[in-house]
């Protein structure tokens, strides 16, 4: 018995049950990912995406460090999840083409990258992967 009258059981910390601030998760996450530490940032983003698993960024950024990481299967599953909040749009496209740009499929990223171009011409982030995309194909091919 507690002090309170609470029993033992009553007031056990429950360690998956956590308040946090809307953003605090996905801050974290965000800030791990820009300092390149993504199984951190994995961490925080699957945290995340469990606490708000209707948050596209959530979603984004988990997707994103599972792909870092080589954890396709896991961003693959990651995408499915966000196709229908935001399949449409170039955000979306440019993660999934970058997916397949870290794996090698070039032509599935090209794919990709060229709907975010569609959608949005203008697209800083689209042209960057295009280019990266173009010099990713200049390269040799090792086996």
């Amino acid at each position: 018995m507690s002090s309170f009258g609470d029993s033992a059981a009553s007031i056990k910390d429950l360690p998956d049950v956590s308040y946090y601030k809307n953003d605090e998760l996905l801050a974290q996450g965000n800030v791990q990912f820009k300092e390149k530490n993504y199984g951190k940032a994995y961490a925080l983003y699957k945290r995340a995406v469990e606490v708000f698993p209707n948050d596209p960024a959530a979603w984004l950024g988990f997707a994103a460090s599972a792909d870092q990481l080589g954890r396709f299967d896991t961003a693959d599953t990651a995408y499915r999840k966000l196709a229908p909040m935001i399949g449409n749009r170039p955000e979306y496209y440019n993660n999934v083409g970058y997916s397949y740009l870290l794996r090698g499929n070039l032509l599935q990223a090209r794919r990709n990258f060229l709907k975010a171009y569609e959608l949005d011409p203008t697209n800083i982030t689209t042209a960057n992967n295009l280019e990266l995309l173009s010099n990713s194909a200049s390269l040799a091919q090792r086996g």
